[in-house]
């Protein structure tokens, strides 16, 4: 996959099916979008997504807002996809203030050479989000290119949206962010060194920190899986400081797998949440959180065999 990132001239060669959007979280409403995008590549265009780096609630906040998705995320699944070609468009107060017909004109028409736009209905862009769906289908026609919006997509009568999913993760439901995003959630990143105390007890865990970005849910002890490569392994995941074990505020993924034994120091790794087990919590002796675990990891084994 192609990765443009940085660079509002650039200029692609080829016919393009574009998704546009801000693709946080990629559930099932954006899920359905590229699909259509996709569909049109078996027809001879070009797959390419249309995002904003930072997104426009990050730049106008001026803060940082934490990501269901990181950039390295979505790169990552968007190449699985099989996406062509990413634009990570540079977004500032310059180019945040293109008039939406320039917009069309300069960026899709000219520099992307669009022939089809997926987007959803809620969609704005350029000079204070004055672009929209209706006006897309208008300059359809002067452009030459078709454009497709895609309704969005329902979960128990509920608009599945990135501002939903992310309530959900807020509050430790997995099971239902697992529904709206079509997959369980999950958190990727590189596994490190940790305090090796869980070997000194005998429950060796793989530790990554993830990316400060990252959105996590409530701080606790979680039922999951674990992709190394192209083996999956199932395991019980605390998400945390780890008070008990030292005082440092950096949030760290800690997970025991089952059956494992590797040394995957180095490796990228991704962990699926699939369930809430309990909140963290700061233990009296080193022995009663070695109890505790010790019952975390067989609830966790009846779990997700049961899964």
């Amino acid at each position: 996959m192609q990765i443009i990132e940085n660079d509002a001239a650039f200029q692609l060669d080829k016919p393009s099916a574009v998704a546009i959007g801000k693709f946080d979280g990629i559930h099932r409403g954006h899920q359905s979008l590229l699909q259509r995008v996709l569909e049109q590549k078996e027809k001879g265009l070009q797959a390419v997504v249309f995002t904003f780096a930072p997104s426009p609630a990050a730049l106008f906040s001026g803060e940082d807002i934490p990501e269901l998705t990181t950039k390295r995320e979505k790169r990552k699944l968007f190449g699985d996809m099989g996406i062509d070609v990413l634009i990570e468009f540079p977004l500032n107060f310059t180019t945040a203030a293109t008039e939406p017909e320039e917009f069309v004109e300069k960026i899709l028409a000219e520099q992307m050479k669009t022939a089809y736009i997926a987007a959803g209905e809620d969609l704005s862009f350029g000079k204070k989000g004055r672009g929209d769906a209706a006006l897309l289908r208008r300059m359809a026609g002067r452009f030459g290119y078709r454009t497709e919006i895609i309704e969005k997509v329902c979960l128990e009568g509920v608009e599945i949206s990135s501002s939903y999913v992310r309530e959900v993760i807020r509050i430790g439901d997995m099971e239902k962010a697992e529904r709206l995003i079509g997959e369980a959630y999950s958190v990727c990143g590189v596994v490190a060194h940790g305090k090796k105390l869980g070997r000194r007890l005998g429950m060796p865990t793989v530790n990554l920190l993830p990316e400060k970005e990252k959105l996590l849910p409530p701080y606790g002890v979680y039922f999951s899986e674990v992709s190394v490569g192209e083996r999956v392994y199932k395991g019980t995941t605390n998400i945390g400081c780890k008070p008990t074990v030292n005082d440092e505020m950096q949030a760290g993924v800690e997970t025991y797998l089952y059956d494992f034994a590797q040394d995957i120091y180095g490796r990228e790794i991704t962990v699926r949440l699939f369930s809430f087990h309990r909140p963290e919590k700061k233990f009296d002796s080193v022995e009663a959180l070695k109890k505790q675990m010790a019952s975390d990891i067989a609830q966790g084994r009846y779990y997700v065999h049961r899964k």
